[in-house]
């Protein structure tokens, strides 16, 4: 009872899954209620929502979400900012919750389970990407889990909602031992600082690590280099967040950005950079930080990305980019957390509260993730 994926035409990124036989054999199952928040127009304001998620297909997980994290990508789509924003948008893409029910071909899941979804919930399965478990490099385009197009053509809505039906491939267990609100964060920021440590060997104890920007990918990437055993630094900004990367994110050593002397002080001293900010920042200075061959990485959406060439060219050094992860590695990391006891920091919030959080979150008001208590608020 497995259907195909068809693409429709050479410019478009619209896959749909043949699901016609699996209706027909289920002719007794209609689709069923779900209730979430969502935007209805560029505002972003979040109010109520009823709509209706598709069938369970063969290949299927229906998962009750417990809990979904707040991620700026909230912010942005719900506001409109890609100016492709489709409305009614029910954001949310760190999700996880508890399998309700799985189709007659899911094999790695069963009730019960502690399930995870992240960033995207469907690719082609067919490209090198996706055979390399890199799926949201997907050469056909990757689907996204909120305000992308279903396998039945509906457009996705995200985790501030009760239930979720997602195909396996792109479900992740979480470890039993894992609380579920904990685990949230990780299956956007977590995984999104961790591929580019991996990717670039960053998990070699002894390296040295820094770390731009302390917020829900920051702090996150402070913990791995310190679970990898790396000499970490953080940089700001603001003195205000000197105790917080010292004491309580445990990092070794705290640079005020703005300050030129403690900058000077660190010159080709780390192999490795990882800029979680958003904001636009001087590149030269940090470039300047790197030992020959060192990286620095950007996951986060400067608006410009300027430096000289010499600060490339002198030490062979460069600058990367980076977004989520795929499958294989999105487990591993999560496998990872539970083993090594790295718990993101998060301030736990009813669905009531979301319209005032992404107003705080714009603001940097948070340590340093929101997370959504659904089951107990969403009602």
């Amino acid at each position: 009872m497995r259907g195909t994926v068809r693409n429709l035409g050479n410019d478009s990124n619209l896959f749909v899954f043949d699901l016609r036989y699996w209706y027909k054999m289920s002719s007794n199952s209609t689709n069923e209620d779900c209730l979430g928040w969502a935007a209805r127009d560029p505002s972003g304001v979040l109010s109520p929502y009823k709509f209706s998620r598709r069938l369970v297909g063969p290949d299927d997980v229906s998962l009750r979400i417990t809990h979904c994290g707040v991620c700026y990508a909230d912010v942005a789509w719900t506001r409109n900012k890609q100016g492709h924003s489709k409305y009614p948008l029910v954001p949310g893409h760190e999700i996880v919750g508890i399998v309700r029910e799985v189709g007659p071909n899911v094999k790695r899941f069963s009730v019960g389970d502690h399930v995870g979804v992240g960033t995207y919930v469907n690719s082609c399965r067919e490209c090198e990407y996706c055979n390399d478990g890199l799926e949201v490099h997907c050469m056909k385009g990757a689907i996204y889990t909120f305000d992308g197009f279903d396998v039945d053509g509906t457009i996705t809505k995200g985790g501030y909602s009760s239930f979720i039906v997602v195909h396996e491939r792109y479900c992740f267990r979480i470890p039993e031992n894992y609380p579920l609100a904990l685990a949230a964060p990780l299956l956007c920021a977590g995984i999104t600082v961790y591929t580019p440590m991996m990717r670039h060997n960053m998990n070699q104890p002894g390296k040295s690590l820094g770390v731009i920007g302390l917020g829900g990918l920051g702090h996150l990437a402070v913990k791995f280099g310190k679970a990898f055993g790396l000499n970490v630094t953080v940089f700001s900004t603001s003195i205000s967040k000197k105790e917080e990367a010292l004491v309580l994110l445990g990092a070794d050593k705290f640079v005020l950005s703005s300050d030129e002397q403690q900058m000077l002080a660190l010159a080709k001293s780390l192999d490795f950079i990882i800029n979680t900010a958003s904001g636009d920042i001087p590149f030269d200075p940090y470039m300047s930080l790197l030992k020959t061959a060192g990286v620095l990485v950007l996951v986060g959406f400067p608006s410009v990305v300027k430096c000289s060439p010499a600060s490339l060219i002198l030490g062979m050094k460069s600058i990367s980019g980076s977004i989520t992860g795929g499958t294989k590695q999105t487990q591993e990391m999560l496998d990872f957390c539970a083993a090594h006891k790295i718990f993101p920091q998060v301030e736990i919030i009813p669905i009531q509260y979301a319209n005032e959080a992404l107003e705080r979150l714009i603001k940097k008001d948070v340590k340093y993730r929101f997370v959504i208590d659904i089951e107990n608020s969403l009602k």
